[in-house]
């Protein structure tokens, strides 16, 4: 039989699964990871009874899934139709999903964000600006179907208002494990959060030197440009614990006007830094994938990152199965993230286990608002004729 790394065990922190029949159990079956896909089907921000089939599709026993990009408060949104944790009423949506994934024995976690910027004034309260770390806006940025997307301009955070939005973090980490369904007696809470600071967002807006341009204690130096995120890393590990924690980290991406003159820096400052507070693990995504033979294959410029980091290390962005496989069989990462893929082969660790063909993705269904469309119809490889 044919060793598939993907597919071996792995042992990660400590925390205690009771969808396990109560027994504690902190080991994942596969490597294979649902990475954070915005699916922007989730009504008045809130996660909808299609949600349910969703996530339950991409459940295997022992294998780690992690929410779409969910906001901490009202005024963490920017886009339509993504879900929250700030109200009773977000929590209560999550409950039915998250169990779903713990009866098919999967390990959930919810990714934690705030668009900061990359908002325009209709979705914030009142009609008001974005915040950000500046109070420059973002170019507006041509979408795949060729419209426009522009973003309305920004608002400096002034110092003082920090310690709430780092406030809003912990708050809705706790919400997110605090979720029970009391009159069912099931337990109904995220295993954990993932911080999202990547992709342009709030957090990397203040990591990246192209947008903080502060002259505070926040501004300036690698060293103050990530007070914030790990303000953040640090409220949210006292709150739920570190080994409930995950951050996603793009120091190598340019999204939304956010790049660093210096991403191997700032990538090594981050995950050092990240070691005092011990939290559980770091996803980092890919600076590129190069061309061999025809193929695509990993640049693997995440080394120096990979071994600074005391945790479990996780990698995406752009990797199949081949490459998947060799980054865990050579210790370049403990667990792959897989988010396209994964989308339209809710199979996917099957697929990759019998080496099966993979479904084709459709980029034209990846953010409309329909419940089965691009959402739960990408067919299973017993469905297939």
């Amino acid at each position: 039989m044919e060793t598939i790394p993907l597919l071996t065990p792995y042992k990660m922190g400590r925390f205690n699964l009771s969808h396990r029949n109560g027994v504690s159990n902190d080991i994942l079956d596969v490597r294979i990871v649902l990475a954070p896909l915005t699916r922007s089907r989730s009504y008045g921000n809130l996660p909808q009874k299609h949600a349910i089939l969703y996530y339950s599709q991409r459940t295997t026993k022992g294998g780690l899934l992690i929410a779409e990009a969910t906001g901490v408060s009202s005024t963490a949104q920017g886009y339509p139709n993504t879900p929250g944790v700030w109200t009773a009423e977000q929590v209560e949506a999550w409950k039915p999903v998250v169990d779903a994934v713990h009866r098919n024995g999967g390990v959930f976690f919810c990714q934690i964000w705030h668009v900061g910027r990359a908002s325009t004034c209709d979705y914030q309260p009142n009609g008001q600006a974005p915040i950000s770390s500046t109070d420059k806006p973002i170019t507006p940025q041509t979408r795949t179907d060729g419209t426009v997307e522009a973003f309305s301009t920004p608002r400096r955070l002034r110092t003082d208002e920090i310690p709430q939005i780092v406030n809003d973090f912990k708050l809705a980490a706790r919400n997110a494990i605090e979720a029970r369904n009391l009159l069912l007696h099931i337990r109904s809470n995220f295993d954990g959060v993932e911080i999202h600071a990547a992709y342009g967002y709030l957090l990397e807006q203040f990591m990246k030197d192209s947008v903080n341009d502060r002259t505070d204690e926040y501004g300036g130096s690698i060293e103050n440009r990530c007070r914030f995120a790990l303000e953040v890393v640090e409220a949210v590990a006292n709150e739920i614990g570190p080994d409930r924690v995950g951050i996603r980290l793009s120091p190598y991406s340019n999204c939304l006007d956010c790049r660093d003159s210096n991403p191997t820096a700032l990538g090594l400052y981050m995950v050092q830094s990240l070691n005092k507070y011990n939290i559980l693990y770091c996803s980092m995504v890919e600076p590129d994938m190069v061309k061999v033979g025809g193929k695509l294959r990993a640049a693997r410029g995440l080394s120096p990152m990979r071994k600074a980091f005391e945790g479990s290390f996780m990698v995406g962005g752009g990797y199949d199965r081949e490459e998947g496989n060799k980054a865990v069989a050579e210790g370049y990462a403990d667990l792959v993230a897989y988010g396209k893929w994964f989308l339209a082969n809710p199979d996917l660790p099957k697929r990759f286990e019998i080496n099966a063909g993979l479904n084709k993705y459709d980029r034209s269904t990846f953010y409309t608002s329909d419940p089965v469309v691009g959402y739960t119809d990408y067919p299973f490889l017993d469905s297939v004729s």
